[in-house]
């Protein structure tokens, strides 16, 4: 009897383990409709005895970036990059006080660069993320992001990534998931961070882009980016940079604002299984409440689509147990 007591004794440390790591593949997050609508989901598609089994190869999930992934509140973190670089730049380009958005940002009125809509936010962009190559851009990107604080928390940017999604990024890939990023924000501002805080190698993140130009520079090929509009990644883009950049209907996407509306519609209109979540900023003490009245990340139509469409909405508040990571 002793025998079979230690036996069983060992058996049960030998699973229990296995049975805590499944059971904390998304710590985070609370228990609830959230978490369980994203565990089916997973567990039927990689199962190869279930009907809605998905192929490894088109297992295909896209996330947006601002506010799904990261904070961004008060405003998005492109913008706080383009505003510290405009300021920076002004006195290299007097001509900018003649143009009502740049001035108004040189100046710190933000309500103005805000009223310009997008329009005014591309005017920003292309005014201060180009006339240089590729890598010189992405190293003064990586500098920013290495010093610049969020004014609430007081953190760098990249820490204010939120933990539940993290997790979610990384049971999918052990899951047999691509993921991939696609967001309204600038492509070579995510990819030098992208894989460091999200896993999400460079080639796997689409985004709004300015033209670039091929040419020699001292006898050596180069590549410049122009102050010039290529594409916009947001709304109606959004299926269309998943054509081009990935070439495959994903079958899950996750979003949080009306910019990803047709990224949703798209992904869930697919055949066979699909999943679309949404997060649902309503935590304003440990992060922010916000959603149809907000100028950035503003959320409405979608939200109303979701209950009929099928889709997970996140509640900050209830559903996660944390938002950021534990502090390094």
């Amino acid at each position: 009897m002793k025998l079979f007591a230690r036996a069983v004794a060992l058996t049960t440390l030998l699973l229990f383990p296995l049975g805590a790591a499944l059971a904390d593949a998304l710590p985070s997050w609370n228990d609830g409709a959230a978490k369980a609508a994203i565990q089916s989901f997973v567990q039927k598609v990689t199962d190869p005895a279930s009907k809605d089994f998905v192929r490894p190869e088109e297992r295909i999930a896209v996330f947006d970036n601002d506010g799904t992934l990261w904070v961004e509140q008060p405003m998005y973190t492109q913008l706080a990059f383009a505003l510290d670089r405009v300021r920076e730049l002004a006195p290299q380009h007097p001509e900018w006080q003649q143009n009502p958005v740049l001035r108004a940002a040189i100046d710190g009125d933000l309500k103005t660069v805000a009223a310009a809509g997008e329009k005014g936010l591309l005017e920003l962009v292309m005014a201060t993320h180009a006339g240089m190559t590729p890598a010189a851009f992405q190293k003064i990107v990586t500098d920013w992001l290495a010093k610049a604080e969020h004014p609430r928390f007081k953190k760098k940017y990249t820490d204010l990534v939120y933990q539940p999604m993290l997790e979610l990024l990384a049971y999918l890939r052990e899951n047999g998931f691509t993921t991939y990023i696609v967001s309204g924000g600038g492509i070579e501002f995510m990819r030098p961070w992208s894989e460091a805080v999200y896993g999400v190698i460079p080639a796997q993140v689409v985004g709004s882009s300015i033209k670039t130009r091929f040419e020699m520079v001292d006898g050596k090929p180069a590549l410049v980016r122009e102050p010039s509009l290529n594409f916009i990644d947001d709304g109606a883009g959004k299926p269309v940079g998943i054509n081009q950049h990935i070439g495959q209907r994903p079958i899950a996407a996750f979003g949080n604002s009306d910019g990803d509306l047709q990224m949703l519609q798209w992904t869930t209109a697919g055949q066979g299984p699909r999943f679309g979540l949404i997060v649902h900023h309503t935590d304003a003490e440990r992060e922010y409440a916000y959603d149809r009245k907000s100028a950035f990340g503003h959320l409405d139509k979608a939200l109303d689509a979701a209950p009929g469409q099928g889709w997970t909405v996140v509640d900050m508040k209830s559903d996660w147990k944390t938002i950021f990571p534990p502090a390094k």
